[in-house]
């Protein structure tokens, strides 16, 4: 079973820096590298939108709100991404949330983790 855990949320001051974890359990040896992994966030009663992704192969892309304040990056060898985010506002405020995902030729594999809170105060 595969299992994304989300860490390193909290309250910041605006301003400030969060580094946000996503480890993922139950992935065959050698097969995370394959999967396409995405950050997305949630504020309450908005919608849940992509904030950054980076692919297998290493291709990276932000959202607008995102570009020159956050870094998306990737341990293979740790089953992790990470979501490094600096200059934080409060429009930063949501729940964050990991999503893995990989397409063979007949199937797609998606999973989501739990979410980790962001709180950016002003």
């Amino acid at each position: 079973q595969v299992q994304l855990v989300e860490s390193g949320g909290g309250l910041v001051q605006t301003g400030g820096s969060l580094r946000l974890s996503c480890a993922a359990s139950g992935i065959d040896f050698g097969l995370f590298g394959l999967y396409n992994m995405n950050w997305y966030r949630q504020a309450p009663g908005k919608q849940r939108e992509l904030v950054a992704f980076i692919t297998s192969g290493g291709t990276i892309n932000y959202a607008d709100s995102a570009n020159g304040r956050f870094t998306i990056s990737r341990d293979n060898a740790k089953n992790t991404v990470y979501l490094q985010m600096n200059s934080l506002k409060p429009e930063d405020t949501a729940v964050y949330y990991c999503n893995a995902i990989r397409w063979t030729t007949s199937a797609a594999f998606g999973y989501w983790g739990q979410g980790t809170q962001v709180t950016v105060s002003s």
